[in-house]
This record gives structure tokens, C-alpha cells and sequence, in this order.
């Protein structure tokens, strides 16, 4: 008996179709998900977040992570030369050039702006 040699390659394409059904339903699930996030969704998530983290997540990479400066200046001692009112108005409005504006506004803002106002 001889074996019929389109069988296994029947057996792969099938295969290979199932495969790509899955696939795609997943790329789907997930293409919903950043759609949900991109329409605000993501952001719940970061107004729970203290402002430890809020710094950590937008600010440490020019301020760096021990507010010790690195391409942004020295906050360790902003509380001293800022109030809590200026700190968020820096913080929404931008200054300069190389502070851009509204990485956070309203609660966050606010959050971020007191707790880098205790610097002193």
C-alpha cells in the first residue's frame, strides 16, 4: 500500500489555518484593549497612584529618580524656592523649552505639586 503524499500537507494547512484563527481573535482582543485605554481607560489606573509613582512614572527621567537632576534641574530643595501653587502651574503650564506642559493636570498635578513642595 502506498501512502497518499498529499495528506500531510492537507493536515498542515489545516493546521496552520487553525493557527491563524487564534491568532487573529487574539490581535483583536487586544486591539480593543488599547483602544479602551487610548479613550481614558489607562488613566484610572494613575490617579490612585501616589506621587512617588506619579513622579517616577513622567518626571525621573529628566529629574531623575532621587529628584537628584540629570538633564531637568535639582528638585530635592524645590520646596524651598516653590510653593505648592507654583510647583503645579510649572507642572501643567510647562516652563521653557524643556519643560513640556501637561504630562499632569488637575488631581495629579495637584498630588505631584504637594508632595514635591515638602522638598525642602
Amino acid at each position: 500500500m502506498r501512502k497518499n503524499p498529499v495528506i500531510p500537507f492537507a493536515v498542515i494547512a489545516v493546521l496552520g489555518i487553525i493557527v491563524m484563527i487564534i491568532v487573529s481573535s487574539a490581535g483583536i482582543n487586544q486591539r480593543e484593549a488599547i483602544q479602551n485605554e487610548e479613550e481614558g481607560g489607562g488613566e484610572e489606573e494613575t490617579v490612585d497612584a501616589g506621587p512617588e509613582e506619579l513622579f517616577q512614572n513622567q518626571c525621573a527621567t529628566c529629574h531623575g529618580g532621587d529628584l537628584s537632576g540629570a538633564n531637568g534641574p535639582n528638585l530635592q530643595e524645590v520646596g524651598s524656592k516653590y510653593s505648592a501653587e507654583e510647583i503645579n502651574d510649572i507642572i501643567v503650564n510647562g516652563k521653557g523649552s524643556a519643560m513640556p506642559a501637561g504630562l499632569y493636570t488637575g488631581e495629579q498635578a495637584t498630588k505631584l505639586a504637594e508632595w514635591l513642595a515638602e522638598k525642602k
